[in-house]
């Protein structure tokens, strides 16, 4: 079968770019720990985000399914070694917990206000619209599917790294996704909150990036730029649909 012709096309990053991130892993700090709203949750988060990408990328573990035991013991560890920067030092059962809690509340997620209009007005534009994230294929299908987004996006434009065999910042994982849809790289736009695997990766490959930039954190690097920032969805709607026109 021969593949549909697009002019352009917009894929989405899925963690804290199609969600609020630092909400289950906030919720999963405050029920487990008993913080309080004193606690520093957001640089918590980059750091639980950091030793999560480190680990993940020593252990080659970003291809692993759900409950493989180097995988589940990855995500302990990572609480440990995030939350002992901040003066708490968790038991490996104390981390468990923390990490099952983080884990339900993450099939209980919403998409940010904005995100599910703007990929059906994209769409309408003419764009093809996708997805490209990190992780095991099963368990972003599983938060894909509580953010509602199979209406949004055709299930064969959606690309997890578990499943596709490269993981972002890999260029390789963009060049797959072009050609699986047929598209090219200078057609593509990437939208993602990562400095390293979404700005990084997607300007390696050749596409357009616009950086999702809603914690209003610095770029970690200055040889890569994107073609945009924006700070919200609104911002994103601004600038992906004057592409369009």
């Amino acid at each position: 079968m021969a593949l549909q012709k697009w002019h352009q096309a917009v894929f989405f990053d899925v963690d804290d770019t199609m969600y609020d991130h630092l909400e289950p892993t906030r919720g999963a700090l405050q029920h487990v720990l008993g913080l309080d709203a004193s606690f520093p949750y957001e640089p918590a988060y980059h750091r639980i985000r950091y030793y999560s990408d480190k680990l993940a990328a020593e252990g080659g573990l970003l291809h692993r399914a759900p409950g493989t035991p180097e995988l589940e013991d990855m995500r302990i560890r990572r609480f440990m070694l995030a939350m002992g920067e901040f003066g708490i030092e968790l038991t490996w059962e104390e981390a468990a917990r923390l990490q099952a809690e983080y884990l339900d509340r993450q099939y209980r997620i919403t998409p940010f206000a904005g995100a599910k209009e703007l990929m059906r007005d994209l769409a309408g534009a003419g764009f093809l619209v996708g997805l490209i994230t990190n992780g095991p294929e099963e368990h972003q299908l599983y938060k894909i599917r509580a953010l509602a987004l199979e209406s949004h996006v055709a299930p064969e434009h959606v690309f997890i790294s578990g499943a596709v065999g490269y993981a972002k910042p890999d260029p390789r994982i963009f060049a797959a996704v072009n050609e699986q849809t047929g598209t090219t790289a200078d057609m593509c736009w990437y939208v993602g909150d990562s400095w390293r695997n979404d700005v990084v990766g997607a300007s390696l490959a050749g596409w357009k990036v616009l950086w999702f930039n809603h914690r209003q954190t610095a770029p970690e690097t200055t040889e890569h730029s994107p073609h945009g920032t924006a700070a919200s969805y609104g911002e994103l709607r601004e600038l992906l649909l004057s592409a369009a026109r």
